[in-house]
């Protein structure tokens, strides 16, 4: 498969996957979305050390929610940060949310994402909680498309990378390229994936 064909393929199974994402997550009753990634599950927390600095998206709609993660790590003791995007050919940062509960001192960055200002403290994550788009039961992910976190990943191999999804945005298999880097757990409301 070439590069413009795999590059096609994934478009095409991004705007698919991003509906079938929004539309799933529109249908949820408000009595099941309370309960929905309310708590990191145990098998997760093993992954994630005690002390480590937590790399946490803030989710758009039909994105999974982060937010009550947000608040479980908090309440440990771990730090969060946002990421941080300038331009789409800079590297992605990441910096602290000092309090992830208050999204007031977040700003509107240059793709419509609330993240930290540039004064916030960088910090580098030992674990990223990061937004899926599709995924496969092997650790392949489709992301957005902007290849920030591949980037990221790249430069930090280090870290350990969870994604985060619903049930519906499993595929039998993806496109994959040189860069994209497959990620060590994927955790859905019902279960999780990997460690791979």
């Amino acid at each position: 498969m070439t590069d413009i064909t795999v590059a096609a393929r994934k478009k095409a199974l991004r705007t698919e996957l991003r509906r079938r994402r929004r539309e799933f997550a529109a249908a949820l009753p408000a009595e099941v979305s309370a309960l929905v990634f309310n708590r990191p599950p145990a098998a997760v927390l093993e992954l994630i050390p005690a002390d480590a600095t937590i790399g946490l998206y803030r989710a758009d709609p039909g994105e999974a929610p982060t937010e009550r993660y947000a608040l479980f790590f908090h309440e440990r003791g771990h730090a969060i940060a946002r990421p941080r995007v300038t331009t789409l050919d800079a590297p992605m940062t990441f910096h602290l949310h000092a309090n992830p509960l208050d999204d007031s001192e977040l700003e509107a960055g240059p793709l419509g994402l609330r993240q930290p200002p540039a004064d916030a403290p960088v910090v580098v994550p030992e674990v990223l909680l990061m937004p899926l788009v599709a995924f496969t039961a092997y650790g392949d992910r489709l992301g957005q498309g902007g290849g920030f976190y591949d980037r990221y990943l790249a430069a930090h191999p280090a870290t350990v990378a969870i994604g985060m999804a619903w049930d519906v945005q499993e595929v039998a298999d993806l496109p994959t390229e040189l860069h994209d880097i497959r990620i060590n757990a994927i955790v859905t409301p019902t279960r999780l994936l990997g460690p791979f």
